[in-house]
């Protein structure tokens, strides 16, 4: 799995004109699936995400997390994460999960992250046009590949 996060003032997203997800400060949890994820990935992805001491502390210091703030996550499934670009000027998006496998781990993770963060988590929808808008507060955006698990 992939995913790029972003620390957030604010975020919501919108679909067909109507607001579906919206948060505070916290966390906007951009997410794609690719072709060899397993729920390893979805757990492993989850906790790391939750546990990433990216908010500041008292001295200014980027040493707490989203779960020791309070924050809140808006989580959106975004396939074109896994876009490969090597060949020509239009993108390849081959090694996304095909949606029969994809919607499942990422309905998993939507539980996973509810289950580690101790609450809901805001959320998109998969497969929608989406239209997503965020205060970036930093800006702080850091990128998970489970795959290097680093």
């Amino acid at each position: 799995m992939r995913a790029v996060i972003q620390r957030v003032r604010q975020a919501e997203v919108v679909i067909e004109g109507e607001v579906r997800g919206k948060i505070g400060s916290g966390l906007v949890v951009l997410v794609a699936a690719g072709e060899e994820d397993s729920l390893d990935d979805v757990e492993w992805l989850s906790g790391k995400i939750v546990r990433l001491r990216i908010f500041n502390d008292d001295s200014g210091l980027m040493n707490r997390s989203v779960h020791e703030i309070g924050g809140d996550l808006l989580v959106v499934s975004q396939f074109t994460l896994f876009a490969s670009t090597r060949k020509g000027n239009r993108p390849s998006f081959i090694r996304s999960a095909r949606p029969e496998v994809a919607i499942p781990l990422y309905e998993a993770f939507l539980v996973q992250l509810e289950r580690d963060l101790g609450k809901s988590v805001e959320r998109g929808e998969f497969g929608a046009d989406m239209k997503v808008s965020f205060i970036n507060d930093g800006p702080v955006t850091i990128t998970i590949d489970t795959r290097a698990r680093e």
